[in-house]
C-alpha cells in the first residue's frame, strides 16, 4: 500500500460555506504581547519628555541636564577617518559578527597599556553595538527562566530591565557603600536558594557617581569563586574621572577572567555615543556564549565605524584625557553653582553626572518627580528624577555634565529664581 498525501491543486476552489461562518467578531482586534514585554515598568520620563517637546516646540530654551548624551563632537582625526573609509564600496557589506579583527587586536593593546590586562582578542574581545546592548545579550546568553541576578541600585534602567527580558530575577542591592555591598552579597549567597547565577557591577556608578577601589573587585572575584556566581561588570564611564582619580578594570583583579567579563564603550570618553561601538571582554567561554546569541541577532557593526574606532583609540588618547578635564570643569562650575544655593552637594569624581540631593524643604514638599517637573515648568531646566532609577533613588536628581559652563551657570540661576535659596546672596 502506498502512502498518499492530499496537497491542494492549481484548481483548488475555497468553499467558504454561509452555515459554517461564525457571527462577524465586532472586538478590536488584540495585540497579546509576551509576557515579558508585560513586566517591564511604565517610561517614567513620557510625561518629562512630553512637556520638554512642548515647551521647545513654543520657543522655551529648555537646557537639558537629563540624559548622558555627550554634545561634544568626536575629535577630527576620528571623523576624518570614517569620511575616508565610507567611501570605499568594499565595506559596505556585512561585518564580523564578533568584530574585525584589528578592532579586537586595539581592545586588547588598550586593556594593556591602562590596565595591566592580558586579552586574547581573538577568544577574550568581542565588539558591541555599544555596551548596553552587549549587557542585554550577555543576559539572554546567562540568564532563564528562575535564575536570578543581583542588580546595583539605584540602578540604571538597562541593568534591570536586561534581567527582566531575559526572563530572570533581580536582586537589588545598594552599592553606594561598596564594602558593605561586598558583605550583602555573601550574605545573600548564604541565605537565598538557588544562589544568584549573575553579579552585575557598575562603577563608576550610573546614577550616583559612587568609585571604587581595585581591592573591591579582588574582593569580588573571591565571593564568584565561593559562591559560583558570574560577574558582569559595566565600566561605561571608566574614561572620565577626575582629582586624579583612575577607575579600575574588574579584569585587573587576579582570577577575574575566570569568572566574569566587563563591558565598555566609545560613547562617553570618545564622544561617539550615536556610533554605537562598545566591547565585551574577559571570560572567553562567557564571550563565546554572547557570540553565539548576537550570531542570531546581528551582523555586527558597520565596519566603516570599526576601522574608525581603531582611529580613535590609537590616536585619540589625548582627546579622551581633555574632555575628562572638559568634565571636570563642568561638574566644578555645577556643584559650586549649586553650593552657593545653600545645597548640600557632594563633588563626584568621575563619571558624566552629579547625584543631587533634593534640599530637605523640597522633599518634604512633593516627591522627586514632581520636583524634576516643576523645575521643567518654571525653570526650563530638564534634570533626571532619581525614581527613574528605582526606589532607592527617591529625594535624588542626576544631572547630567553635557551642557558647556555658561549654560551650565544659566541652568543654576534659572533654578535658583524658580525655587529661591536658602542663600540669596
Amino acid at each position: 500500500m502506498t502512502n498518499t498525501t492530499s496537497t491542494p491543486t492549481d484548481d483548488f476552489q475555497y468553499q467558504d460555506s454561509a452555515d459554517d461562518q461564525p457571527q462577524e467578531n465586532t472586538t478590536p482586534f488584540a495585540v497579546n504581547v509576551s509576557e515579558r514585554v508585560k513586566r517591564l515598568p511604565p517610561y517614567l520620563f513620557a510625561e518629562l519628555n512630553k512637556l520638554k517637546y512642548e515647551k521647545r516646540r513654543t520657543g522655551a530654551d529648555v537646557i537639558d541636564l537629563g540624559m548622558g548624551s555627550p554634545s561634544d563632537p568626536p575629535h577630527s582625526l576620528i571623523t576624518d577617518k570614517l569620511i575616508e573609509v565610507v567611501k570605499n564600496p568594499k565595506l559596505h557589506c556585512y561585518s564580523h559578527a564578533r568584530g574585525i579583527p584589528q578592532l579586537r587586536k586595539e581592545v586588547a593593546a588598550r586593556y594593556r597599556k591602562y590596565h595591566d590586562v592580558q586579552l586574547d582578542p581573538e577568544t577574550e574581545t568581542i565588539v558591541c553595538i555599544g555596551s548596553k546592548e552587549g549587557l542585554s545579550h550577555l543576559c539572554l546568553a546567562l540568564l532563564g527562566a528562575g535564575d536570578t541576578a543581583i542588580v546595583p541600585s539605584p540602578y540604571f534602567p538597562a541593568h534591570l530591565h536586561a534581567v527582566m527580558l531575559a526572563s530572570g530575577n533581580s536582586l537589588l542591592l545598594d552599592v553606594t557603600h561598596p564594602e558593605k555591598l561586598l558583605a550583602n552579597i555573601a550574605l545573600t549567597c548564604r541565605q537565598i536558594c538557588p544562589k544568584p547565577k549573575v553579579v552585575i557591577v557598575n562603577y563608576p556608578h550610573n546614577p550616583t557617581a559612587t568609585i571604587v577601589e581595585q581591592a573591591f573587585y579582588v574582593e569580588l572575584v573571591k565571593l564568584a569563586k565561593r559562591y559560583g556566581f558570574m560577574v558582569i561588570s559595566d565600566m561605561a564611564y571608566g574614561d572620565i574621572c577626575f582629582d586624579g582619580y583612575r577607575a579600575p578594570s574588574f579584569l585587573s583583579a587576579p582570577g577575574a577572567i575566570d569568572v566574569g567579563v566587563e563591558t565598555t564603550t566609545m560613547s562617553k570618553g570618545y564622544n561617539m555615543a550615536g556610533w554605537r561601538i562598545g566591547f565585551c571582554c574577559g571570560n572567553a567561554e562567557i564571550v563565546r556564549a554572547l557570540a553565539t546569541v548576537k550570531t542570531y541577532y546581528d551582523y555586527g557593526v558597520f565596519t566603516a565605524l570599526q576601522i574608525a574606532a581603531i582611529t580613535a583609540i590609537r590616536h585619540a588618547g589625548d582627546a579622551m584625557e581633555a574632555q575628562a578635564k572638559i568634565y571636570q570643569k563642568r561638574r566644578d562650575v555645577l556643584c559650586g553653582g549649586l553650593q552657593r544655593l545653600g545645597w548640600d552637594v557632594v563633588k563626584p569624581k568621575a563619571s558624566m553626572f552629579v547625584w543631587q540631593e533634593i534640599p530637605p524643604e523640597w522633599r518634604k514638599r512633593m516627591s522627586t518627580f514632581d520636583f524634576a517637573m516643576k523645575l521643567l515648568r518654571e525653570a526650563d531646566v530638564v534634570v533626571s528624577p532619581g525614581s527613574a532609577f528605582g526606589e532607592a533613588g527617591e529625594g535624588h536628581m542626576r544631572l547630567a555634565l553635557v551642557e558647556k559652563e555658561d549654560r551650565l551657570r544659566q541652568a543654576v540661576r534659572q533654578i535658583k529664581r524658580a525655587l529661591g535659596s536658602r542663600n540669596e546672596g
